[in-house]
Order: structure tokens, then sequence, then C-alpha cells
């Protein structure tokens, strides 16, 4: 029987092993601990692994043997969304609260006792934010924060990791607008890790490990969007 690679306490940033390590049962674990240091968690994004445990666990890394992706240019927004996008009932901004944002993402869900992104995520993430890796979407209406999202940017892909809403429609508006805006700076890519209709009514798909972590080789080493994170417009 397979185990997970254990990452012992000061190991190098790249010591993963190889993706077709990753445990079948339960999909995709392919390693534990180590740390959440900047530079370990975005070579584990380039590797094509992310970060996702419980306050009880130890940091679990996983890399399952089907990813969800979106092709920016494959988006899907049904008529109603677009009919609330050109209402501008929503104002949205990328960058200006990203700490709020990971915070709404972690708070509690219907249906959902507890949350992954613990206190050392959080913390991890607005750390990678303000060396320039991590972005947030907001959603504003009436002065007050409604939905956003948040991620990782490497090269030409953009690595999903939460979303939340707190009027209908709001991560909708925040999605879609997002995706538009990342097309136009040339991103190819978007990492959506794990399968859920929500995504598939915006087009993404899974597609096999082998062909993600190719797609990565490629796009990751390609130059990202490097200005100052604003949206051009909102069509």
């Amino acid at each position: 029987m397979n185990k997970p690679y254990w990452i012992p306490h000061n190991a190098k940033i790249n010591d993963f092993p190889p993706l077709e390590k990753a445990l079948k049962h339960p999909d995709g674990l392919i390693a534990i601990g180590g740390d959440l240091a900047c530079s370990r968690i975005v070579m584990a994004y380039r590797l094509g692994i992310f970060p996702w445990y419980n306050d009880d666990e130890p940091i679990l890394w996983w890399s399952p043997s089907q990813r969800m992706v979106l092709f920016p240019d494959k988006l899907h927004v049904c008529k109603s969304l677009r009919k609330t996008i050109r209402k501008n009932k929503f104002t949205l901004t990328l960058d200006q609260n990203f700490r709020e944002v990971i915070t709404e993402c972690a708070g509690f869900r219907q249906n959902q006792p507890g949350t992954w992104i613990t206190d050392a995520i959080r913390d991890a993430y607005c750390e990678l934010h303000n060396n320039g890796f991590a972005h947030s979407v907001e959603v504003w209406y009436e002065g007050e924060l409604v939905g956003g999202l948040y991620g990782i940017a490497l090269g030409k892909v953009f690595f999903g990791e939460s979303m939340f809403a707190r009027v209908n429609d709001a991560s909708k508006v925040a999605f879609a607008s997002f995706v538009w805006q990342l097309q136009s700076w040339g991103y190819e890519l978007i990492d959506c890790q794990v399968a859920s209709n929500h995504l598939r009514r915006f087009g993404a798909i899974e597609i096999p490990r082998p062909k993600y972590r190719s797609l990565l080789d490629d796009l990751c080493e390609e130059k990202g969007f490097a200005g100052e994170w604003q949206f051009d417009s909102v069509d």
C-alpha cells in the first residue's frame, strides 16, 4: 500500500515527489508536512500541487488525478448573468482588500461545518499577496464588500482558490468579469482544482494530471501581466 511522502523539516522548497506518486485513495494526496513558506507554496503550484487540510491535521499536499480547468476563451456566461453584469449593479476592484476577501472565503458556509482556510493558510496567502503572487477580486455594493475571489498567478496561469458571495450573483459577476480581464492580459489557463457543477456551467472541464502538468511546464514559463492589477473595463 502506497503512503504519501513526508516532507522533512527544513526540506528544500522543491522537495516534492513526482506527481505519479500521488495516491489513488484518497485521490491526489501526494505529501504531508513541510511548511507554508511562500517559496514552497509557489513551487508546489508550479509543479501542479496545492495545500489543502483542516486545522487539526498536518499540512496535506494534493495533485488530483483529474484537474478541473477553464480555458479563458471557452468561458460560458449565461444570458441572465450577462444582463446582470450590464446593469452595473456592482463595482469591481482588484487587489484592494485581499485579507478581507480571504477572511470572508474562510467564513461559515451553509452545509459546511468548517473551513480549510486556516489562520496559517490565510497568513501565508496574505504574504504571497504582499510578494505579488496572490491576487483578489472584490465586489462592492453600496460601499460594502459583498463578494470576491482570490488565487495565485504564475506565468500565464491563474490558480483559483476560493470565492464568496453575500448577495445573489456577486461571486458569479466577479468570476466572469475576472476571466474576461485575464483573457485580455493573455492568460491561457485557469486552474479550478477539483470538479464542481457550478464551474462546469462556466465552461470548465476536467483534464488528466499529465496533461495539466504539461500545460504548466509551458505556460508558467511565459511572462504574465506585469502591470498594476486593475480592471480595464467590464463589458
